[in-house]
């Protein structure tokens, strides 16, 4: 049977296929966004599991919005503005893919900071959407660059992840968030806030969401993937009320509703003495993790590649100066390491310089020093 024209085109995604390679025996990876799985609260997710008994209700079909007690316990946590609603989702990647059903046409325009997150390009690329791509620096998006794309008037949504933002790290600096809000307010473009990595900071001082200098014009799509469980599968946007109520109905022809059963679950996790306790430790550890990452990379710096520093999330951009990155990444996977080349975060031919995206949080310390020798012989081998 011959599959539609729209999925024709759309690439596999790099990371998911490479995902099967990084479980052969002796494969050292940082490719994937995973949590480390040992620090994931499996004690607490037990329990929680266990008082689902006390919960019958959440055995049976429910809202399309969400198990109401989450709904109201996140919306309250968050501080959502009264005119503004949430969904719980399964995962936020399901939210960029019913705001791309809800609101974009074929030929329709996005932006998009470049390098970007691969999951929402092929979102955006399965909605026929066309690709409007903003350089990056390391305060967040080039914003010359974005109000010339603007004032065109064509570009409908800019989609960005100003926290810790996958694959470069990058965090939006203040000025940045404030001038985005100030510029889709200004030229009427929606922006889409992707915060999965916000609550991983492990140094610095947090800072506002570009939202809220402009709620009435942002979806906001939360993860719990990083900070609970990647397998409960569970996200929430937030937007305008009448901007989620198209959201709603696309959900409702997709999946009816997120399971209730894992939303009640992350409710009683969250709601726990316990979890600020884990968030900290995960925090730290992180943190660790990152230093020794840095650490083992830094004698390769000047001559083979160049790397900024981060103040949390899960991931490094490793900028190379001799070397191709897709070269790098096969030679790697010879040597049981697995990296993700930067070329998959590019929308085309927007590439402007080599890169790896290496993730510090799901090998152990040991395994990012072993991971990083062999890159370093990789490196200096391809000169």
């Amino acid at each position: 049977m011959e599959i539609s024209a729209q999925l024709a085109g759309i690439k596999p995604s790099y990371i998911r296929e490479i995902l099967a390679a990084t479980q052969a025996p002796g494969m050292l990876s940082l490719a994937g966004g995973l949590p480390a799985s040992e620090l994931l609260p499996v004690s607490q997710l037990m329990q929680a599991m266990e008082s689902l008994a006390q919960s019958p209700e959440v055995f049976q079909y429910g809202e399309t919005t969400g198990y109401a007690p989450l709904l109201d316990f996140l919306s309250a946590k968050h501080g959502l503005p009264s005119d503004n609603a949430a969904m719980v989702c399964t995962g936020s990647q399901q939210a960029i893919d019913l705001i791309a059903r809800a609101y974009l046409n074929p030929g329709d325009t996005v932006a998009m900071e470049a390098p970007s997150y691969l999951g929402a390009l092929q979102v955006f690329g399965l909605a026929q959407a066309n690709i409007h791509s903003i350089e990056q620096t390391n305060e967040g998006p080039d914003l010359n660059q974005l109000e010339t794309a603007f004032a065109t008037g064509s570009i409908k949504l800019f989609y960005g992840v100003p926290d810790f933002h996958n694959p470069t790290g990058v965090c939006w600096s203040l000025a940045v968030r404030k001038a985005v809000a100030d510029l889709c307010n200004r030229y009427q473009v929606a922006f889409v806030e992707d915060v999965p990595y916000r609550e991983l900071r492990f140094t610095g001082t947090a800072l506002p969401l570009v939202s809220s200098f402009s709620p009435n014009n942002a979806f906001v799509m939360r993860s719990f993937s990083k900070v609970s469980s990647p397998g409960l599968r569970l996200g929430m946007v937030s937007a305008p009320k009448e901007w989620l109520a198209a959201l709603v109905k696309i959900k409702q022809a997709s999946d009816l509703h997120t399971g209730l059963p894992m939303q009640a679950v992350l409710l009683s996790l969250l709601r726990s003495e316990g979890f600020p306790k884990h968030l900290e430790m995960v925090r730290s550890n992180y943190k660790q993790r990152y230093q020794v990452l840095y650490q083992a990379l830094e004698p390769l710096f000047g001559e083979y590649c160049e790397c900024d520093t981060v103040e949390g999330g899960m991931f490094v951009w490793l900028k190379l100066l001799k070397s191709q990155a897709m070269d790098v990444t096969r030679t790697l996977l010879e040597q049981n390491v697995a990296v993700v080349p930067g070329d998959v975060f590019y929308s085309s031919v927007d590439i402007t310089r080599p890169a790896l995206r290496l993730n510090f949080t799901h090998s152990s310390l040991a395994q990012l020093e072993v991971a990083v020798a062999r890159l370093s012989d990789v490196l200096r081998a391809q000169v």
